[in-house]
């Protein structure tokens, strides 16, 4: 982990029928800060009030890690009714100096970790991917599955390389070019991890394994 600031940013919006689950972000978040895996945390309700916070909160310091938590599907991550996505990268986007400022924060060997569903999952998770990885020249890392307690799919990208886990991985209906359904966590799934487990294993950055 390279010197710098661990921040957590999560989904604090609470849409009827989720209170459960909103809970669960906002506690998981407070534990994690108790147990020093963070060192801040924040509930955002867009992507413009999570990267504002990121890009402002003691900014003497580099930014080693960044972890989000919230909604995703294939190739995007929600937060409220905003999305960060593959066109959110692309010059004059809404989202765009914000991720420039955060570009800047960011440590040399940073990692920005999506613990979202199905984010880095068929071809629109993997050009996400890689073109976040690029754009950012940091390290990401994101899930293919549906994750809860369970999270599976866990893959890491270094910049400059292209995706090296399967298209198909975490699909339960549809195709890598139209995902419709996505498999759920579970311990027999690759790449599967805890929501307690607060580090992305290095070998699952490489292509190799």
């Amino acid at each position: 982990m390279p010197p710098g600031l661990r921040l957590l940013t999560y989904d604090a919006n609470r849409p009827k029928g989720e209170a459960l689950l909103r809970s669960a972000w906002s506690v998981g978040a407070r534990l994690y800060r108790g147990a020093r895996r963070v060192d801040a945390h924040f509930g955002a309700r867009t992507w413009k009030e999570a990267l504002a916070w990121l890009t402002s909160h003691r900014t003497s310091e580099p930014i080693a890690e960044v972890q989000h938590w919230s909604h995703g599907n294939w190739g995007r991550v929600a937060l409220g009714d905003s999305v960060l996505d593959r066109t959110s990268l692309a010059p004059g986007s809404d989202l765009r100096a914000s991720l420039d400022a955060l570009r800047d924060r960011l440590a040399p060997d940073a990692l920005v970790w999506f613990r979202t569903c199905d984010t880095f999952g068929a071809r629109a998770g993997h050009d996400f991917a890689m073109a976040l990885s690029d754009d950012l020249r940091v390290r990401v890392a994101g899930h293919t599955y549906t994750i809860h307690a369970l999270q599976s799919g866990l893959h890491g990208l270094l910049p400059g390389n292209p995706p090296h886990w399967p298209l198909d991985e975490g699909l339960l209906e549809g195709t890598p070019d139209a995902p419709r359904r996505s498999r759920t966590s579970s311990a027999r799934a690759p790449n599967t991890l805890t929501f307690a487990d607060g580090r992305v294993p290095e070998e699952w950055f490489r292509a190799d394994r």
